[in-house]
């Protein structure tokens, strides 16, 4: 199967190579004592404690995979999609009530509606820059057929909720003109947007192209909380929220924190377990004085 200074990256092809197998990220590794998946790729066997003590590393079959850059890509797809479509099919799904559709000329999209659909654009074409060229994964792939359930959040709530009330006529957000809420809902957006996009770039410098290993966050934001990319992400929404008093906005972000504080909590948990005293804990990983 390998030596024992096979990193645990090396056993895989062999297994999937004895196996049959064309993908051997379809074979997973995981410590005999823990069984936690050894997802360090770099990181050696001989090293891991589990398989240490028994002598014996744990494999099983994953399924068929798909790369997590792929994931990403479907994902931020969908919001793209539908903010296209719906605008493009008003005359046909505003007919019904409770929507009060009367004609092109007569309920037009207004310019609040062509400000949101131009953020909602900006966001996920920014997320699918990022995912193609910024993001480096600390794994391969993901089991394929998680694709359809990671892919409905982005697809059915930020894409086909969002989209269908934002762009309703007679909504909260059809309106001509701004007022002060939505200059400020404005500012909001661009400055987290802009420092989400700071943020994203100097996670992706901790990282070396193909390692999995991690790094001190030292950047806009990192003083304050673990995870400032996701405290820039909910400011970027807010903004949205104050533009278009959209129900389904704030429904898609609340969600969105929940997913966000367990995955920053999980964060901070990880740097106090690999850096220990050289790294500064956070009372809060997110949203300071909140999460």
């Amino acid at each position: 199967m390998g030596s024992r200074g096979s990193s645990a990256g090396d056993p895989k092809v062999l297994i999937a190579r004895q196996s049959g197998f064309t993908d051997y990220n379809r074979i997973g590794l995981f410590d005999p004592a823990t069984k936690q998946n050894l997802k360090n790729r770099r990181a050696l066997v001989r090293d891991e404690a589990g398989v240490i003590s028994t002598g014996e590393l744990v494999v099983k079959d994953l399924g068929p995979q798909v790369a997590w850059r792929t994931v990403f890509v479907i994902e931020y797809f969908g919001p793209i999609l539908f903010h296209a479509l719906i605008p493009l099919v008003r005359p046909y799904i505003y007919r019904i009530p409770p929507f009060a559709y009367k004609s092109a000329a007569e309920t037009p999209m207004t310019q609040v509606q062509w400000i949101l659909f131009a953020l909602f654009h900006l966001h996920f074409l920014k997320r699918e820059y990022e995912t193609v060229f910024v993001h480096k994964f600390s794994a391969n792939t993901m089991p394929a057929r998680n694709i359809v359930r990671n892919s409905a959040f982005y697809w059915v709530m930020a894409g086909l909720l969002c989209a269908l009330d934002v762009y309703a006529p007679g909504n909260l957000s059809a309106r001509e003109e701004l007022v002060g809420l939505d200059y400020v809902g404005l500012g909001l957006f661009a400055v987290g947007e802009s420092c989400n996009w700071i943020v994203h770039q100097h996670l992706a410098s901790l990282r070396k192209p193909g390692g999995t290993e991690k790094g001190i966050p030292n950047c806009i934001g990192s003083n304050l909380v673990t995870s400032p990319n996701y405290m820039f992400e909910v400011m970027a929404w807010v903004g949205v929220i104050l533009i278009s008093r959209s129900w389904a906005v704030v429904l898609f972000i609340c969600t969105g924190v929940i997913y966000m504080r367990s995955w920053s909590r999980g964060k901070e948990k990880a740097l106090r377990k690999e850096f220990g005293d050289r790294y500064k804990k956070k009372r809060y990983t997110m949203l300071p004085g909140l999460i």
